[in-house]
C-alpha cells in the first residue's frame, strides 16, 4: 500500500502540524536545589477575564436561568421513543423553555448521520431562539478516538496504541480531523482527551489512556488538546477539548471502574497531576472530574482537588463538568452527602461548575433551592455561569450555533483513511520474532483462528458508534475483520480461516480440523485478546488471558507448524504461560478500522513494525511492576546478591519494540557533565540501521538519579525522538532537558531538583552527569 509522509498529510489535510518539543518535563518547578513555593501560599481562585457582555447578560438573568447553565442533560429526555433520532418539541421546550438547561449530549443508542446530527441540533436552537434571553445551547460528544458517534466515519486507534507510535504529531493530526468532523456536525465539545495515567493495567479504561509514563502522557495529551483547540483559530474546524478524568481515576486499588484510589500525595503529584498541569498550559478548555475518591474523599466533593489544585495551584480558568451521575452519587454510592440536595451543595461548594446529572432534573431542583435560600451565595452560581458563558462566546455560539450544511462536505475524506492507517502501522508492535519467523511470504498459505480473527469490535474496542463498541451492524463497510485483511493481502486461496474460535467456552474450536487444516498451511496465525468492553463492562477479575485461549495455543503448537500471535486488546492479558510455544507475538492495540490491513501489513512485510510498548507487559498477573519501579520495589532477599534485577522480570519491558531492521548506538554524549540550575544539557547519541531493510527507531532518553531525599525510581523517561533510516544510514539525535526535567516530590510534596549525580541513559549506553 501507499504510505502518506507526515508532512505530506499536513499539506493534504490542510491542518496546522503540532510543534512538539521533544525535551524533557515542563512547567512543573522553577530548576533549583531548593524546593519551589510551597503549595500553601495560592493565589485566588482562577476565573475568566470579565467580559461586557456576559456581566450584562448575568446581571439580565434569573436564578433558574443561570442554574440552567449549570444543568447538563442527555439526549433521550428530549428524544421521542421511537428509534428514529426524531427531537420530540414539547419534551424539549420542557428542558429548554422551562428549566434554561444550558448544555446537551451524548447519542441514543447508536451513532447518527450528519443529516440526522444536523435536525437535532436545529430543532435544539429553534427552540432556544424563542427563549427569553436566547443564550445558546452547547451540545458535548464523547468523540475519543475520531468522531466515533458519526456513522460510517473512520475510526482511529485508542490512545495506548497512539502512544506506542510515539509521534506525538500523529495524534495532534487526529484530533484535528476528530475535530473538524465533530464540528461539521455542529457539536462544539468534545470529552476528551484522556490524561489519566495507567498505571492500573486491570483498569477497563487502560486503553483510553496513553499509558504508563508520565512523559508520554503529557506529551500526547498535550498534542491532543492543541489539536482538538487549534489555539482558538478556525471555529469551524476547532472544538473545546475537556481533560478528564482529574485527578487520580486510573488508579483504583482494585482495579474496578469507578473504586476508590490510594494514592500519597507525593505520587499523585508527581505522576498523576503533571498531565493536567501540562493540559491547562496547552490551552483546554474544560475538565472532567474522576467518578471516584482518592484517600477516602470523593473528587467530585472535594474543594481541595476542584478549587485549591485545580484553580489556584494548576490556574485553570475553564468550565469543570461533573462525569455520568456523579454529583447525586456522592450521597447514593460515596455515602459522604446525607440527602441529594447536600449532594448538589457539596459538589459546587467543591467547584463544580456544570453537572452531567444527567436523565432528570433534581440537579436544577435542589441548586435552585439552595441559592433561593441563601445555603449557595448567588456570586458563587455567577462564577460558574460567567465560565460557561465565556466557554459559549470562545466557540462562537452567541454569532453562530447552527450547524454549518456547507461544512457536510468536509467529512469522510479519504485522507481521513490514510492517516488512520498509518497510525494503525505505527502502533502495532512486534514484541517476539523468534528465528525471523516474520514477515511471512506472501506465497505461504496460513491458517486463521482465535476469537479476534473475524470480529470488527476487537478491532475498535470502547467508544466505537456505539458505546461498548460491540455492534457490528453499525461499522461502515470500509472496516474490514483480520481475516478479511489477510486475504485482501494474500488472495482467498491462501487463507484458511474455517477454525475460528469465538470468547465463549472452555474449548470451543474443533481440534481435530484445526490440525487437518493446520496440515495445509506454513503458517498459523492465531488472533487472542479481548472482546470490545467500555468503562465498568469490562472489569475483569485478574489479567490472565482466558484459558480457552491459552489452549488453542497449545493445540497450534502440537501441529507442529510455526505460530504467530496477534494481540488485540486493550491491555496487557498475561499469556506467559504459553509465550515459549510462539514463534511471533504481535501487539495491536484496538488498532480500528484500517487496523486489519495494518495488521496484514506487518506480517507480510509491507510495513517494517515500529511501534514500542508504552507500557510494562507483566509476566504474571500477580506481578504488575511499572518500569519506573522504585530500586526497594524489586528486592529479592532470597537470592543473595542478585543480579539483573530478578526482581523485576517482566513478559516485555517498557519501550519495548522489535523490527525487521536492526539498530545500534553509539556515541553518547553531554555538551557538558557538571551542570547548574539554569542550565539546558544537550545530549546526542549516533543511530544507525545496521540492517537491511529501511526502518523506523524510537530513540529514548531516560534518567537515574543516584541518591535522592526520596528513593529514586529505577528511571525515568525524560525525552524521545522518532528517526527514519535507510539500511547503512546513520543519524545523530539531539535531545535537550533541564535541570527541571530532573525534579521530583520531595516529602513536603514540593518540587525539587538535588544536586548530585545523575545516569543518562540511551539503549544499552550509559553516560554521567552531575548537578552542583
Amino acid at each position: 500500500m501507499k504510505y502518506i509522509t507526515p508532512l505530506a498529510l499536513v499539506v493534504a489535510l490542510g491542518l496546522q502540524a503540532c510543534s512538539s518539543s521533544q525535551t524533557g518535563q515542563s512547567g512543573q518547578s522553577a530548576p533549583a536545589a531548593a524546593a519551589t513555593s510551597n503549595t500553601a501560599s495560592t493565589p485566588a481562585p482562577a476565573e475568566p477575564a470579565r467580559d461586557k457582555q456576559i456581566d450584562d447578560l448575568i446581571s439580565r438573568m434569573t436564578v433558574e436561568e443561570k442554574v440552567g447553565q449549570m444543568t447538563q442533560l442527555t439526549i433521550d429526555l428530549i428524544l421521542k421513543d421511537t428509534e428514529a433520532a426524531t427531537v420530540d418539541t414539547a419534551k424539549l421546550r420542557q428542558v429548554l423553555v422551562n428549566h434554561h438547561v444550558g448544555s446537551i449530549l451524548n447519542v441514543k443508542g447508536r451513532a447518527y448521520t450528519i443529516d440526522e446530527w444536523h435536525t437535532i441540533l436545529n430543532a435544539i436552537h429553534d427552540v432556544t431562539d424563542r427563549t427569553r434571553l436566547k443564550i445558546p445551547v452547547i451540545y458535548g460528544i464523547d468523540a475519543i478516538h475520531g468522531n466515533n458517534y458519526l456513522a460510517g466515519t473512520t475510526l482511529y486507534p485508542h490512545n495506548i496504541g497512539m502512544a506506542a507510535t510515539r509521534n506525538p504529531e500523529l495524534v495532534n493530526r487526529l484530533a484535528q480531523i476528530t475535530a473538524l468532523e465533530t464540528r461539521a456536525a455542529g457539536i462544539p465539545w468534545n470529552f476528551d482527551p484522556v490524561l489519566d495515567v495507567g498505571r492500573q493495567p486491570l483498569w477497563p479504561r487502560f486503553e483510553e489512556t496513553f499509558g504508563e509514563d508520565v512523559f508520554v502522557v503529557k506529551t500526547m495529551g498535550s498534542a491532543a488538546i492543541r489539536g482538538y483547540e487549534q489555539n482558538g483559530k478556525g471555529q469551524d474546524f476547532s472544538v473545546a477539548s475537556c481533560m478528564k478524568h482529574f485527578l487520580g481515576y486510573s488508579y483504583p486499588s482494585t482495579g474496578k471502574d469507578r473504586t476508590p484510589s490510594y494514592i500519597p500525595e507525593q505520587m499523585l503529584r508527581e505522576i498523576f497531576l503533571p498531565p493536567f498541569k501540562a493540559a491547562v498550559e496547552a490551552g483546554a478548555s474544560t475538565v472532567m472530574i474522576n467518578s471516584g475518591e482518592i484517600n477516602g474523599v470523593p473528587v467530585h466533593g472535594s474543594k481541595y482537588y476542584l478549587t485549591q489544585i485545580l484553580r489556584n495551584e494548576l490556574g485553570f480558568q475553564g468550565v469543570a463538568v461533573s462525569d455520568w451521575e456523579d454529583v447525586i452519587r456522592l450521597h447514593t454510592r460515596h455515602k459522604v452527602a446525607a440527602t441529594p440536595k447536600e449532594a448538589v451543595r457539596m459538589a459546587v461548594e467543591a467547584g463544580l461548575d456544570m453537572s452531567m446529572v444527567p436523565t432528570d432534573l433534581s440537579f436544577y431542583n435542589h441548586l435552585v433551592a439552595l441559592v433561593k435560600e441563601g445555603t449557595i451565595s448567588e456570586e458563587r452560581i455567577n462564577l460558574s455561569v460567567r465560565r460557561i458563558l465565556a466557554l459559549k462566546k470562545k466557540l462562537g455560539l452567541f454569532e453562530q450555533v447552527r450547524p454549518k450544511a456547507a461544512l457536510k462536505t468536509t467529512i469522510h475524506k479519504a485522507e481521513f483513511d490514510q492517516v488512520s492507517l498509518q497510525s494503525a502501522l505505527e502502533s502495532i508492535t512486534l514484541l517476539k520474532n523468534n528465528n525471523q519467523v516474520l514477515p511471512l511470504k506472501k506465497t505461504s498459505k496460513i491458517l486463521v483462528a482465535g476469537p479476534t480473527a473475524n470480529t470488527l469490535a476487537a478491532l475498535h474496542g470502547s467508544w466505537s458508534y456505539i458505546w461498548q463498541g460491540t455492534d457490528e451492524s453499525q461499522y461502515p463497510s470500509k472496516a474490514k475483520t483480520l481475516v478479511q485483511g489477510l486475504i485482501a493481502e494474500i488472495g482467498k486461496d491462501r487463507v484458511i480461516s474455517r477454525s475460528v474460535a469465538d470468547f465463549n467456552g472452555a474449548a470451543n474450536y474443533d481440534v481435530a480440523q484445526l490440525r487437518k487444516d493446520a496440515a495445509q498451511a506454513q503458517a498459523i496465525v492465531l488472533c487472542l485478546g479481548e472482546k470490545a468492553y467500555a468503562e465498568s463492562p469490562g472489569v475483569i477479575d485478574d489479567l490472565d488471558l482466558e484459558e480457552n485461549q491459552l489452549a488453542l495455543v497449545r493445540a497450534a503448537k502440537a501441529t507442529g507448524k510455526p505460530v504467530i500471535i496477534v494481540l488485540l486488546e486493550g491491555r496487557p492479558r498475561v499469556l506467559s504461560s504459553v509465550e515459549p510455544l510462539a514463534n511471533a507475538v504481535v501487539m495491536a492495540y484496538r488498532p480500528a478500522t484500517f487496523g486489519a490491513a495494518a495488521i496484514a501489513d506487518v506480517l507480510f512485510g509491507d510495513y517494517n513494525p515500529d511501534g514500542v510498548l508504552p507500557f510494562t507487559y507483566p509476566r504474571f498477573s500477580g506481578d504488575v511492576l511499572t518500569y519506573d519501579h522504585k530500586g526497594t520495589e524489586i528486592i529479592r532477599e532470597d537470592i543473595p546478591n542478585a543480579a539483573g534485577n530478578r526482581g523485576f522480570n517482566p513478559q516485555w519491558p517498557f519501550g519495548h519494540g522489535l523490527s525487521y531492521t536492526t539498530f545500534a548506538f553509539s556515541d553518547l554524549r553531554v555538551d557538558k557533565t557538571t551542570f547548574g540550575n539554569n542550565d539546558n544539557l544537550k545530549v546526542t547519541v549516533k543511530v544507525r540501521n545496521t540492517g537491511s531493510r529501511a526502518g523506523k527507531k524510537t530513540v529514548e532518553l531516560y534518567s537515574h538519579d543516584q541518591y535522592a531525599s526520596i528513593t529514586p525510581s529505577a528511571k525515568r523517561l525524560r525525552a524521545f525522538s522518532k528517526v527514519s533510516l535507510q539500511p547503512g544510514e546513520e543519524k545523530e539525535v539531539s535531545l535537550t532537558i533541564s535541570a527541571k526535567d530532573l525534579a521530583f516530590v520531595n516529602e513536603a510534596g514540593q518540587w525539587v531538583t538535588e544536586p548530585g549525580a545523575f545516569d543518562l541513559m540511551v539503549g544499552d549506553l550509559k553516560t554521567v552527569v552531575t548537578l552542583q
